[in-house]
């Protein structure tokens, strides 16, 4: 973690934190496809699609165009789904970070600088459905800026800041799909509670899984 500093957001790192987050929820795309793509019912709609047409035109032409189209369609509506969160997300809080995060009591925002560059961001807030917890929100590295300790340092940040609240732990939501994400969490002593499915549509569909863990304050200092 060499040349890289961790402190409070200020108004003009902005469009920074905006775009780290942009890339990070971006990048998981493709590994959420391939997701949809190992479900069972996934693999049995495309072999039955694919028997069904072969069957009825005798070529391979259609069938195939089809399983292709059927693949292009899921690859959009995985895409749709993050475009959507990452849209909420910029026009709810990541557009209001000082008054979501610095001026709301028991909440903050930081960042990761390298060489004046926003690098990574990590923010807290008060759990709205635990109660006596703060949950860490916003969390994301640039890829250039991974391994390098940074994910932890800021995972750390959080959990003084609510060990020195009086909080006695630390909850937060990630994907099934973020699984560098879930071993950092648990190399940093996060157990994992819950897994739940998302209540949107395409959420259920494919089964797009969040995951929720805990970090006991108490337990972490022992």
């Amino acid at each position: 973690m060499a040349e890289v500093q961790i402190r409070r957001y200020e108004d003009d790192d902005e469009e920074d934190v905006k775009d780290v987050f942009t890339l990070g929820m971006s990048e998981h795309v493709p590994s959420s496809c391939l997701h949809v793509l190992k479900l069972p019912r996934t693999q049995m709609l495309l072999v039955c699609v694919f028997c069904a047409l072969l069957a009825s035109s005798k070529s391979l032409l259609l069938p195939i165009l089809a399983v292709t189209l059927l693949l292009a369609a899921g690859r959009q509506g995985v895409s749709c789904m993050f475009s959507s969160y990452i849209q909420t997300s910029l026009h709810k809080d990541l557009n209001n970070i000082r008054q979501t995060y610095l001026e709301t009591p028991n909440a903050c925002f930081w960042v990761a600088e390298s060489h004046g560059q926003v690098v990574g961001t990590v923010a807290c807030l008060p759990a709205e459905q635990v109660n006596g917890c703060l949950e860490l929100k916003r969390m994301s590295v640039k890829p250039s800026h991974r391994r390098q300790g940074i994910a932890k340092a800021l995972c750390l940040t959080v959990t003084d800041f609510a060990r020195e609240r009086g909080y006695t732990a630390v909850v937060l939501y990630t994907s099934i799909v973020q699984t560098g994400a879930q071993k950092l969490y648990e190399r940093v002593g996060f157990k994992k509670v819950r897994e739940f499915v998302i209540p949107e549509l395409v959420a259920r569909i494919t089964s797009f899984t969040l995951i929720e863990y805990r970090l006991d304050l108490q337990q972490s200092e022992n």
